[in-house]
């Protein structure tokens, strides 16, 4: 029995010593499987803390973006806010300005129809006052109403202009030239295509021509500018066809009223509908006269009266005229070049009788153009 326990001892030892000794030779693999395992669960560590870094950023960037979001979506709220703002303010003025323009378009129609009353109105006090017409032309450019005047101690003729085209309208030196030999009305009719003309302005004679005296102006530009004292008017049309004037003392005067033509004499015989002071010399002198007004409406009167002719036609006095004038209910008028220069020019014939018994060659014409 002791032999079999010893025996088993025995072979429990050689079994213990076996084992031992195969696990002493299986040790340095077991430890380096460990030492492998070790450094991959510190990676996995260093992984995880990275991860979780990215993790945190990622969060902070979402959080950053909504709040950008949000801001933007804000201010996308506010930009459509304002686009409906302009929008309603767009459509506002749009109604506005077509309230505006349909109230202008109405004034210009009123404007239109009283001027066509108005136009109505003088036809029938001034054939009430003349009688008909002698001569009518319904051009493109102007419609001309000729009157014949037959009064106690003068004869004469007016027109009444109704301009369509303000260039219809002008000025014209003898020639187109300062400093010429002289032109007639008559031949600065046909020289420009002219429907109706009369003289113009004053004149000097030097070295053998006639220059224009005072202040001329052909077609926007200034051709002469001499200041002859304080009676001395400027007669001319602006850029709209309306006559304008007065006493000129500056070139910045002159620029003011937009002048495209005109002339010089003396004096200026009505201002707004009221009688102007006549210069001592001039005062209750009959001659014949040649003088330019308007009417209220804008329509350009003419007018040149005969003189110097016994029994036929001595002329009028300045203050005459200026009675006359305001009969016909002339607004501004003023007197232009008289004496033997007075000259009416119509339809291609001259219908008064210039006193010289001819016509005289001239510095200037005004014509209107059909």
């Amino acid at each position: 029995m002791f032999t079999r326990i010893q025996l088993a001892l025995a072979g429990l030892a050689a079994a213990v010593a076996v084992f031992l000794a195969a696990l002493h030779l299986e040790t340095p693999h077991v430890a380096e499987v460990a030492g492998h395992a070790a450094l991959d669960a510190e990676a996995v560590r260093n992984t995880l803390g990275d991860l979780k870094k990215l993790q945190a950023e990622t969060e902070a960037d979402f959080e950053r973006i909504a709040a950008s979001a949000d801001h933007a979506e804000r201010q996308l709220d506010a930009i459509r806010e304002m686009v409906d703002e302009l929008a309603a303010k767009a459509e506002a003025e749009k109604a506005q300005s077509a309230a505006y323009k349909s109230a202008l378009d109405q004034l210009v129609r009123e404007s239109a129809a009283n001027a066509k009353k108005t136009g109505d109105v003088l036809d029938r006090v001034l054939s009430n006052i003349l009688g008909d017409p002698i001569g009518q032309t319904f051009g493109k450019r102007a419609t001309i109403k000729v009157f014949s005047l037959k009064e106690a101690g003068y004869r004469g003729y007016m027109a009444k202009v109704k301009l369509h085209d303000p260039g219809a309208v002008k000025l014209v030196l003898s020639h187109d030239r300062v400093g010429d030999v002289g032109e007639t009305t008559s031949q600065a009719a046909r020289r420009t295509g002219a429907k109706l003309a009369i003289n113009g302005g004053g004149f000097a004679r030097a070295r053998g021509l006639i220059y224009p005296m005072g202040i001329t102006v052909v077609d926007g530009k200034i051709k002469t500018f001499d200041v002859i004292g304080d009676e001395w008017s400027f007669i001319g049309f602006d850029k709209n066809g309306r006559l304008v004037g007065g006493k000129i003392q500056t070139r910045e005067q002159l620029e003011k009223l937009n002048v495209r033509h005109g002339a010089s004499f003396v004096p200026t015989l009505l201002k707004d509908g009221k009688k102007q002071p006549i210069p001592a010399k001039w005062r209750n002198r009959k001659e014949p006269r040649t003088m330019i007004g308007h009417f209220s409406n804008g329509d350009l009167l003419f007018i040149v009266i005969d003189g110097r002719q016994k029994d036929y036609s001595e002329g009028v006095t300045l203050e005459e005229a200026q009675n006359k004038l305001l009969e016909f209910n002339v607004r501004d008028a003023y007197n232009l070049d008289g004496g033997g220069s007075s000259t009416f020019w119509y339809n291609g014939k001259v219908l008064n009788r210039p006193s010289d018994g001819r016509e005289r060659k001239l510095a200037s014409n005004i014509v209107v153009l059909p």
